[in-house]
Parts: structure tokens; C-alpha cells; sequence
């Protein structure tokens, strides 16, 4: 793992420490289990014929810094479901990304379609977590998991209605992600190293995915060409942020890509 991503955990799991202890377990369970709202995100990236993306929203980034001066989640979640996003990805990291669980809410009652929680889930408190604040799906980076812990944070989702992202950056993750049966893998082309981006990562990585399995692409998508040839190679969405982010108008440029 490398040395940002291990920062990133470390003070996750550091957080989570206090939060345990203020809210336990418990309760946040008996929350999430009163919940029959449950939007289908795996149905929404899997759509045949049409062009499927999960837009992003973020208030900044470790590579980027702050995407827009005045941040407006509610706004963003309304203008991307007005305009054609299959599911709405929501970060919630408060430190490197400057997101909150209060963003998510927010997009949650702002637009009706799926919500995906984007985050560093490193432990099954988070995962009943995400159910009780209205996520409809959990992000999983098998960088930072172990396979057992891979296998287990899938199963207790799959209890809690939730569907998992399973994401990856390279031949070894994709196998665990694939020994786990995951039923969406994302391939993220940002190496988790450097920082690059590269699209090749999608296009090497894809043929070695069962082709019952669900794909989303993840970084470095900026246009309509791109979203057009890896959908031709069989990708089933493409998660897009900081194209639409940069944009002035986030909703119109999500309208251009979609059309």
C-alpha cells in the first residue's frame, strides 16, 4: 500500500475511534435496519443501450485542491439528476477531500437516483454507517482491504441492501475482487502512487472481468470519444468528477457526455 493511501487510512481509523465511542455500533445498526429506501445501484450502472455515468461530487481533492468557490451539494445532485446521471457519487472523507455523511443526506433528498457513499470504508462500522445516512451503495478500494475483510465488508453489505464498488488499480486487486464474486468492479486509472492517470489501465484490465460483472471506469474520463470507445470494449458506466467539477456548468457538461 502506498504512503498517501496508508496516511489517508491511518487517520481514518484514528476518526473512527472517537466516533465509535459517541455513537455506538449499536445504534447506528438499529437506524440502518429501519430503512426500505433502498434505490438499486448496481441496476442503474448495468443499464443496456444507453450511456450510464455516475457524476461526482467533491469539494476538493489531494491533487486538485478546492474544485468550486461556493459548493452547493444540493444544487450539484439536482443539476446531474436533471441531467441524465444514472446514480450520484457522494464524498464523504473529511480531511484529504473535504467531504461530509452531511453531503451525502443532502444529495439524498435533493435527487432520486442511487447514491453512491465514496469513502475509505476500513471498518463494518462504517458500512452500517452508510446505510443509516441514505447510501445506496459503498465504494470498497481493495488496496486498502485484505481479501478476508474484502469478502466479509461484501456480505454484511449485501445483508444491508447495499451494493459495493469494488475498486481496483491493477491485475492483483481485480483477482480478489473477482475470488470475492463482486458483482460492480471499478477500475480506477489513477495510480495510487503517483497520482497519474492513465486510460490504458481500463483497457488492459477489462478482458480479465467475467462478463457477468458490472464495470465502471473511474478517473481521467473527459470526453464523449472516451466514454464512447470503452463503452464499444464493454465498460457498463464511467464515474466522472473532475471533468464536471472544473466545468462552469457542471449539469451542462454532464448533458454534453450523456448525449
Amino acid at each position: 500500500m502506498n504512503s498517501i493511501l496508508c496516511e489517508i487510512i491511518a487517520k481514518k481509523k484514528d476518526g473512527l475511534i472517537g466516533i465509535k465511542k459517541s455513537v455506538p455500533i449499536g445504534h447506528v445498526q438499529e437506524i440502518a435496519a429501519q430503512r426500505t429506501d433502498y434505490r438499486n445501484f448496481r441496476q442503474a450502472v448495468s443499464h443496456r443501450g444507453t450511456i450510464n455515468i455516475i457524476a461526482e461530487i467533491k469539494k476538493a481533492s489531494p491533487s486538485a485542491g478546492e474544485f468550486q468557490p461556493y459548493f452547493d451539494a444540493a444544487l450539484l445532485a439536482k443539476g446531474y439528476a436533471d441531467n441524465g446521471a444514472c446514480a450520484i457519487s457522494v464524498l464523504t472523507e473529511e480531511h484529504y477531500f473535504h467531504g461530509s455523511l452531511a453531503h451525502l443526506a443532502i444529495v439524498r433528498r435533493a435527487a432520486s437516483v442511487p447514491v453512491l457513499r465514496k469513502d475509505f470504508i476500513v471498518d463494518v462500522y462504517q458500512i452500517y454507517e452508510s446505510a443509516a445516512v441514505g447510501a445506496d451503495a459503498i465504494l470498497l478500494i481493495a488496496a486498502a482491504l485484505e481479501k478476508t475483510e474484502l469478502q466479509e465488508y461484501c456480505e454484511i453489505a449485501a445483508t444491508m441492501k447495499l451494493d459495493c464498488l469494488v475498486e481496483v488499480h491493477n491485475e492483483d486487486e481485480l483477482s480478489r475482487a473477482i475470488s470475492c464474486t463482486a458483482p460492480i468492479v471499478g477500475i480506477n486509472n489513477r495510480d495510487l502512487n503517483s497520482f497519474t492517470v492513465d486510460l490504458e489501465t481500463t483497457a488492459r484490465l477489462l478482458p480479465m472481468i467475467p462478463a457477468s460483472t458490472a464495470v465502471v471506469m473511474e478517473s481521467g474520463i473527459k470526453t464523449k470519444q472516451e466514454i464512447e470507445r470503452f463503452k464499444g470494449l464493454g465498460v457498463s458506466a464511467f464515474l466522472v468528477g473532475e471533468t464536471l467539477l472544473r466545468s462552469p456548468n457542471p449539469a451542462i457538461t454532464l448533458r454534453s457526455l450523456n448525449s
